[in-house]
């Protein structure tokens, strides 16, 4: 099926931070394809509705979404880039309003989490529980809402035309979310930019210091271990996946430790090859 070049699904919809994170890799025009959840994306690539998506993988304040591990080791969809997005929340609300006006803020139990020294020092405020961000602060503007009250990006504020009543009510300063773009392995050619980080996916005997042999032989080789993660093999008690990803200068020596370490890793899996992300503040 042909789809546009830019075609993005992303969880949640316009306005949200997986759209912002979106339009920060994706510079020029694209359409973002809204989804409920982080399944569907995989879905909807996997059918070829659309060209690419954008996933979180893991935030500064509440760690890893172990799900998405296991949905992209056990996908055909691979990692060509990552986005280091600063995640600053904002309490949204119609046009001329006050911060006395409102009595009700909704939003994604996430978001709420990471404001809530904000809300403690305004407990008439009730807090309410919502599925995504943005969507929170659409159907305050499509509703007309008065009295009502949204934790969104400033983009979700300007594309539904909301005022930012209150910017920056996050409690840690330094929250980001690192996101993943997907695409299908398939059709990944050889134009990309040369990559210098890779995900990959193995587990290893349940035997003394096997993991650290392993871990041992990729420093050795040049590489930098930035995460692991691990995630149980299922009906194999006790055993682990291993999710690692490494950061290295030289693509021989990166290739050296594939090479290195097959003998002493089961069912490895490369999650990704791509460019470093940049973390800006």
């Amino acid at each position: 099926m042909d789809t546009p070049s830019q075609t993005v699904a992303i969880q949640g919809i316009a306005g949200s931070f997986h759209d912002e994170a979106a339009a920060q890799y994706f510079t020029g025009a694209y359409e973002p394809v809204p989804c409920e959840t982080f399944r569907d994306m995989f879905i909807l690539l996997k059918k070829r509705k659309v060209k690419y998506a954008v996933m979180a993988i893991e935030n500064t304040v509440a760690g890893t979404i172990l799900p998405n591990y296991a949905l992209l080791r056990t996908s055909e969809m691979a990692i060509i880039g990552e986005i280091y997005l600063p995640i600053h929340q904002n309490l949204l609300c119609l046009p001329g309003q006050k911060l006395e006006n409102i009595r009700e803020v909704h939003s994604h139990p996430m978001a709420i989490q990471q404001c809530q020294a904000y809300f403690e020092k305004h407990p008439e405020i009730r807090l309410v529980e919502t599925t995504d961000t943005a969507a929170s602060a659409l159907w305050i503007a499509s509703h007309k809402k008065h009295g009502f009250g949204a934790i969104a990006g400033k983009r979700a504020a300007q594309l539904f035309g909301l005022q930012v009543l209150v910017a920056g009510i996050e409690t840690d300063k330094r929250n980001f979310t690192r996101f993943l773009v997907l695409h299908q392995r398939s059709e990944i050619n050889g134009t990309r930019p040369a990559p210098d980080k890779a995900t990959l996916a193995f587990h290893v005997p349940h035997t003394r210091g096997s993991l650290a042999r392993v871990l041992t032989i990729l420093a050795n080789e040049g590489c930098n271990l930035t995460k692991i993660q691990s995630l149980p093999v299922l009906g194999r008690e006790w055993e682990y996946y291993m999710h690692v990803d490494l950061e290295f200068e030289s693509a021989v020596h990166y290739h050296s430790a594939l090479e290195a370490i097959a003998p002493h890793v089961q069912e490895m899996k490369i999650l990704g090859e791509y460019p470093r992300g940049k973390k800006n503040a």
